[in-house]
């Protein structure tokens, strides 16, 4: 009864063990991982437990080794291309609406080519992680020609759009720079982060090299190692320079970048500047349909200083709002008149142009402006739905009703307008019309501006990127630039002639947070809604605190570096020294496993002092051809006494072999025969106890192989004589003894 208690119980237990393992074990394990991770480099789904192939220089065949690097070069390519294009999302408009000017359809193709990019790095970086965890496997790498031919692709489609980058549009890499000056501290303690991440492949991949070309230099003769190996040597040091020296000389480089990074955002916080002022582009395109009343009204609800549009002029020569130089993108032209949907929006009338809905296409998601637009309300849809074509004087009236700031850029008619040479006066005249402050005019236009300085003396003269000495001259003030080209030529120069600076486009916080950092004055955004939430700039930092975060993190990795360096050192050396003790004692065991079938001993492991005490040394030394190997090798000289009632091992039926003398064996008659008899069986019996538990086996050399075991035999036949006339030496003609060990 008690014995099915326990069982229950065990039983019990054991379910309640096999509920505590997570059932991930039970799904997944190593064999199930290293065949997922080769089905999808190789597609070989089916793959055999194999013994691992001892890690040497090649991972695989000279044709894989020679396409690895082009893994590598796609990789590297598309990472870098997503990263230009996530680092220029502050002109993902501006693309889309130059591709819009081509095709005719709105579309954000930016977030197609983003994900495109992202697809492209993603698939070519986990090929090259999946061949790096094969080779830390010790798997051989076999890329299937599905992947090769891809991989080829990606580095074709990452060329093409680099070269339309650099030849069309360069805006896109200096966009790419100017992130690169804030976020240069926060990319260099990450980089730091990601070496060290590294160091651990590096490192096992370094020291199983310098283990691989030790074991080979052990294993060489001199010869070998000086004329025929000479190559392997050179080719695993080669491999070791090719895969250390670059990650070290990145390393250092990272340790001391800092002494020439030059950040705008590090810098202490007394000098600092006051947030810049904002001028709403086309008003607030992300509230509302742009160049529309609703739109400017909702960048004055969001605090704008100014209202920035773009101004045409109709065939009746009224000023009005609209960017675009046709119609098709912010009108229903194309329902009321299709056909002339194509034309220039100055060659209609202002009674046709004041009929045209402008507020549709915003609430419509096909034709969403922005991706990253928050969702309107109810009255806000309503109320867009209703906007029409605003005019010039419309905006004026509500700038002179909120005190607002106003800059538009005047675009000058198409050939064969009525007002083709005077559309400059004509606009002049409507804005002195409205009766609005002069002050309250930026004038951007440098068309016939000597007739405007005349006409409107009130009027803020804005220029553009000109030299500070033409500035000077026309005694201007402000200037309105692109933030691409400010940063790169000569910010410091106007900083110094106290020049008023409005940068346009400024949607992004980083970007926005770099205009603060380099005192700007203003900005001119589509993303008011965000960036007047901003109350410090992005990725700001004292100088005190970055050298403390540098020296931090160069310390702290360093030592990391080291111990792991370190770790993959010791760990080597114990599992040599594991595999040195496992061979020893391997080697050991099986000198002491008893042999099958041969009927005679080939080795002679016992000594013959505890069988023969009383023989003197030149004999012990020179044994002769009917002495018997039958004693084990001695491991310890002073035996411990056999108590008296210790009773001998008597050998097992089925392994007693009796011992054979030779052929030439002459026995010899002594009167003292049974008193050395039971002498000598004593003293076998105390040496084989104070060696082992039983002994293997007592056999005489056979004759065929005396003479080659023993070449001496033949030689030392008349010491043999003498030996046994001296009556000191006995035969056994036979003596039986067990050959299993216990």
């Amino acid at each position: 009864m008690f014995k099915k208690v326990s069982r229950s119980q065990a039983n019990r237990q054991k379910k309640r063990q096999k509920k505590c393992i997570p059932w991930i074990v039970h799904i997944f394990n190593h064999q199930c991982f290293v065949t997922y991770i080769t089905g999808l480099y190789s597609c070989q789904w089916k793959t055999t437990q194999k013994i691992k192939p001892r890690f040497g220089p090649c991972c695989c065949s000279w044709r894989e080794q020679l396409f690895y690097p082009f893994l590598v070069i796609s990789s590297c390519l598309s990472v870098v291309l997503l990263f230009v294009w996530i680092e220029t999302s502050n002109e993902y408009f501006s693309f889309d609406w130059v591709v819009f000017l081509g095709t005719g359809f709105w579309f954000f193709w930016s977030l197609l080519l983003l994900s495109l990019f992202g697809i492209l790095a993603a698939y070519s970086s986990l090929l090259l992680i999946l061949g790096f965890l094969l080779i830390w496997e010790g798997n051989e790498l076999h890329l299937h020609w599905c992947h090769k031919i891809l991989t080829l692709l990606v580095i074709g489609v990452c060329t093409f759009f680099m070269s339309i980058l650099s030849i069309y549009w360069k805006d896109r890499w200096l966009t790419f720079g100017l992130s690169l000056k804030i976020f240069a501290p926060y990319l260099h303690l990450s980089s730091i982060i990601v070496m060290v991440i590294l160091s651990w492949p590096v490192a096992f991949y370094l020291i199983h090299l310098e283990h691989e070309a030790r074991m080979r230099r052990h294993k060489m003769t001199w010869y070998e190692r000086r004329v025929k190996k000479f190559s392997i040597l050179t080719k695993l040091r080669a491999i070791q320079v090719a895969v250390g020296l670059p990650f070290f000389i990145i390393i250092l480089y990272l340790y001391l970048v800092p002494l020439g990074t030059y950040s705008p955002c590090i810098q202490e916080k007394d000098k600092l500047g006051p947030k810049p002022d904002f001028f709403g582009h086309r008003g607030a395109p992300m509230l509302g349909p742009e160049n529309t009343m609703m739109s400017f009204e909702k960048a004055i609800e969001n605090g704008v200083v100014g209202l920035e549009s773009d101004v045409y002029l109709s065939y009746d020569e009224v000023p009005f709002l609209m960017h675009d130089n046709d119609l098709r993108r912010t009108t229903n032209i194309k329902e009321v008149m299709p056909n002339a949907s194509l034309a220039p929006a100055s060659f209609f009338t202002w009674d046709f142009l004041s009929t045209l809905n402008a507020g549709k296409w915003f609430v419509q998601s096909q034709s969403k402006p922005f991706y990253n637009m928050k969702p309107l309300s109810e009255a806000d849809r309503e109320k867009a739905r209703q906007q029409m074509i605003p005019k010039l004087s419309d905006l004026l009236e509500l700038a002179q009703k909120e005190k607002k700031f106003v800059i538009f850029d005047l675009n000058a008619p198409p050939p064969k307008h009525p007002l083709r040479n005077t559309f400059v006066r004509r606009v002049v005249r409507v804005i002195l019309e409205s009766k609005i402050e002069q002050h309250l005019i930026y004038w951007l236009t440098a068309f016939d501006r000597h007739f405007v300085k005349l006409k409107a003396p009130g009027f803020q003269q804005v220029g553009r990127l000109y030299s500070i000495e033409h500035l000077t001259k026309e005694n201007i003030t402000k200037i309105n630039v692109d933030y691409k080209t400010l940063f790169y030529t000569g910010l410091r120069d106007y900083k110094a002639a106290n020049i008023n600076i409005n940068l346009y486009l400024v949607n992004e916080p980083w970007l926005y947070s770099l205009a603060w950092c380099s005192r700007i004055n203003s900005v001119t955004t589509d993303n008011i809604q965000l960036l007047r939430q901003i109350k410090h700039p992005y990725f700001f930092m004292t100088p005190r605190y970055y050298m403390f975060m540098w020296f931090l993190m160069d310390g702290v990795s360093a030592v990391f570096i080291v111990a792991i360096f370190y770790f993959h050192w010791w760990r080597e050396n114990k599992k040599e020294k594991a595999l040195e003790s496992t061979s020893s004692h391997t080697g050991k065991e099986a000198s002491n496993l008893p042999i099958e079938h041969p009927s005679r001993s080939l080795e002679r492991p016992w000594t013959l002092k505890p069988l023969y005490p009383a023989l003197p040394n030149r004999i012990r030394k020179h044994p002769g051809p009917r002495q018997f190997l039958v004693a084990p090798e001695e491991t310890d000289r002073n035996p411990e006494p056999v108590k008296e009632t210790t009773k001998p091992e008597m050998p097992a039926k089925g392994n007693v072999r009796q011992l054979i003398p030779s052929e030439d064996f002459e026995p010899i008659q002594t009167p003292t025969w049974e008193a050395t008899r039971e002498a000598t069986l004593q003293t076998v019996l105390l040496a084989s106890k104070a060696n082992e538990p039983t002994i293997s086996s007592l056999e005489v050399p056979h004759p065929e192989t005396q003479h080659r075991r023993m070449p001496t035999a033949e030689s030392s036949q008349q010491s043999s004589l003498t030996m046994v006339s001296s009556t000191s030496y006995i035969s056994l003609p036979s003596f039986t003894l067990s050959s299993e060990k216990k």
